[in-house]
């Protein structure tokens, strides 16, 4: 896997001060380290990092523990490629100074990228959770999950993707990354299940999720239906098997849908969501009461789901009380921003309620949102992907 380039100016990346070091009893030694020193910072300043390579060989003859001289020294060769060069500048800063983060790091990248990767996975672990430095963070990270995939670590891997995604969670290079890491790592753990289990309902059921993702959803219900002859008390197997049955939509297979929800509801009397697509049914057959019931109880169940307090609104909305269906739909934005669902009903509230200006700006969000998942499900066309949508969001608001 190939990593992001660091694009950064050595001279912006130097992490330590010239402060010299020196002995009082030696003022002639001092005067040259300063002179040595003056003049690399003013080589630095005039973007001179060459110029400045051997007033910092200069300053470590004269005084080899100066490991400000030698951290500096390492930096500048390291972003002109001598990373050969750089290792032992580095390795003499650390011995100096251990907590040089980032000069840990970037001797950490240095050894990859010279091929001593076991010296490399050492310096790197030690420093990735340490170093502040955003883009010297990520390649770390990098750098780190690269040399976890060659050997077979994905595990490892993961637990550094997620740490990236905490603290760059829109960078292109870091989400890319995270892609390739789960969808490898759920490959491997799809064949170990194969090897382990290979007639097992686990089996079935995971055959069942690779078949859906990719559209082929009878064959997807005729593995679900094998799990489920095999063990019907697996946990979440009812609400899946109903799901994808309710995706298709015609009349018997949503009769055995309902049935699985309320199956699933049967082995596991707090499955929230199960309770909520129960009231999504009784809505759709316009029975107010039941779905009235079913919603309230999943917000009791779960208040941090958005689709059952979006399918409550709607039955208040019906019973004429706008001001309850504005709370649960606002509470539902709160945690869901991007529902393009919620923003249509919240705007019919406010026109229902008197406020045309609050009407018109959530039908804009709602058109904002709807034309973005709209774009989406093209991306997931063209991939031959079927997303794991949400039934609020799939269901026509104007319904």
């Amino acid at each position: 896997m190939s990593t992001k380039a660091i694009v950064v100016l050595p001279w912006l990346v130097l992490c330590v001060a010239l402060v010299p070091c020196f002995s009082q009893s030696n003022p002639s030694r001092q005067q040259q380290i300063e002179l040595h020193s003056r003049q690399a910072a003013e080589y630095q300043k005039e973007n001179r990092p060459d110029l400045a390579v051997p007033e910092y060989r200069a300053i470590i003859a004269l005084d080899p523990n100066n490991v400000d001289a030698r951290g500096n020294l390492g930096v500048v060769l390291f972003f002109q490629g001598a990373y050969t060069d750089a290792i032992p500048q580095f390795r003499a800063a650390l011995k100096l100074r251990p907590t040089l983060w980032k000069i840990q790091a970037l001797l950490g990248i240095a050894e990859k990228r010279t091929r001593d990767v076991k010296a490399a996975l050492g310096n790197l672990e030690k420093a990735f959770p340490n170093v502040q430095e955003e883009k010297i963070r990520i390649e770390t990270g990098m750098e780190l999950i690269e040399i976890y995939s060659g050997t077979g670590d994905l595990d490892k891997a993961a637990a550094v993707v997620s740490a990236l995604r905490e603290r760059e969670p829109t960078d292109e290079a870091v989400l890319y990354t995270a892609y390739r890491i789960y969808s490898d790592l759920a490959a491997e753990s799809l064949l170990s299940l194969s090897v382990v289990a290979p007639n097992s309902a686990h089996m079935h059921q995971a055959m069942a999720h690779e078949l859906a993702k990719h559209g082929d959803n009878a064959e997807a219900i005729k593995n679900y239906r094998a799990a489920l002859k095999i063990d019907p008390q697996l946990p979440g197997l009812h609400f899946e098997i109903a799901e994808m049955l309710r995706s298709a939509s015609d009349a018997a297979n949503m009769e055995e849908a309902e049935s699985e929800y309320k199956a699933a509801l049967k082995l596991n009397p707090f499955d929230e969501q199960s309770e909520s697509r129960l009231g999504d049914i009784a809505a759709q057959r316009n029975d107010l009461k039941e779905a009235y019931e079913r919603y309230t109880r999943a917000v009791q169940l779960q208040p941090g789901d958005p689709d059952a307090s979006i399918g409550l609104a709607k039955v208040l909305m019906s019973m004429d009380r706008m001001e309850q269906a504005e709370g649960l739909l606002k509470h539902a934005l709160q945690l869901d921003p991007t529902s393009a669902v919620a923003h249509f009903r919240l705007s019919t509230v406010y026109r229902q309620m008197g406020r045309p200006e609050d009407a018109k700006h959530e039908i804009e969000e709602y058109q904002k949102y709807k034309t973005m998942k709209e774009q989406l499900q093209e991306i997931y066309h063209q991939m031959r992907l079927a997303p794991a949508a949400k039934v609020s969001d799939e269901t026509d608001p104007r319904k």
